[in-house]
C-alpha cells in the first residue's frame, strides 16, 4: 500500500475550497494592471487564507489571550483576509459594461433623489476613501447608502454590498497613475449593472 503524506492531502482540500469564484474582468484595462490586481493580489489573498486556515487548525486554544497570542493574531488576520477576498470578488464581478435597468434607476432615485446625486455622492466617497467604496443595502432601514472603508476589518452589521469599487492604489496606478478621478470615471463607465440589479433584487423586500 503506498504511503500518503497527510499534509499534501490537507493542502489539496484547502486549495479546492479556495479556488477563485470570479474571473478576470472583461474591461479595457491593461494586461499588467489586471495581472497585478487579480493574479498577484486577489489570488494571493486566496493562498494566504489557506495558510491561515492551516495554522489555526494547528494552534492550541488554551494559549488564547486578548493582549497577544498566536490564536488572536491568526483570527484577526482571518477576518482581514476573508473580507479582502469577498470584496475583491464583488468588485471584479460588478465590472463589465452594461446598461442600468429601470429597477436599479428607480431604487437609486428613491434613495438619493436622483441618479446624478447618487453618482456625485459615490464620486465624493471615492475621492475620500483609501480602500473601498460600497453602495450598500441596509437591511435594518431598508435603504441604500454609499459607505467607505479604509481597511478590511471594518464592517457594518446587516449591510449588503450592492456595488463595490476598489480604491487602493494597486487597482488603478498602472493605467491611471495618481489620477484617481479618471479611474473613478472609468469605473462608473464600466459597471455591470445586471450584476447590481441581481444583488439588489436578492435583498430588496426581504
Amino acid at each position: 500500500m503506498p504511503d500518503f503524506d497527510m499534509s499534501d492531502i490537507v493542502e489539496s482540500i484547502l486549495m479546492e475550497n479556495q479556488k477563485p469564484r470570479v474571473q478576470r474582468p472583461d474591461i479595457p484595462l491593461s494586461k499588467k494592471q489586471i495581472e497585478i490586481h487579480y493574479d498577484d493580489l486577489y489570488l494571493g489573498y486566496l493562498k494566504k487564507f489557506g495558510e491561515i486556515t492551516r495554522k489555526l487548525k494547528a494552534t492550541q486554544h488554551n494559549s488564547a489571550n486578548a493582549v497577544y497570542s498566536e490564536f488572536r493574531s491568526l483570527k484577526r488576520a482571518e477576518l482581514s483576509v476573508l473580507n479582502a477576498i469577498r470584496l475583491h470578488e464583488a468588485y471584479f464581478e460588478n465590472l463589465s459594461k452594461s446598461k442600468c435597468s429601470q429597477y436599479v434607476s428607480d431604487m437609486l432615485k428613491e434613495n438619493f433623489s436622483s441618479i446624478t446625486k447618487w453618482e456625485n455622492d459615490f464620486i465624493a466617497c471615492g475621492l475620500s476613501a483609501k480602500g473601498w467604496v460600497i453602495l450598500s443595502y441596509d437591511r435594518s432601514n431598508k435603504q441604500l447608502i454609499n459607505l467607505i472603508s479604509d481597511d478590511h476589518e471594518q464592517y457594518v452589521l446587516h449591510m449588503e454590498p450592492i456595488l463595490v469599487m476598489d480604491l487602493y492604489e494597486h487597482s488603478y496606478m498602472i493605467d491611471f497613475g495618481s489620477n484617481k478621478i479618471k479611474y473613478i470615471e472609468f469605473f462608473l463607465d464600466n459597471i455591470n449593472w445586471d450584476c447590481v440589479a441581481s444583488r439588489l433584487s436578492n435583498v430588496d423586500g426581504d
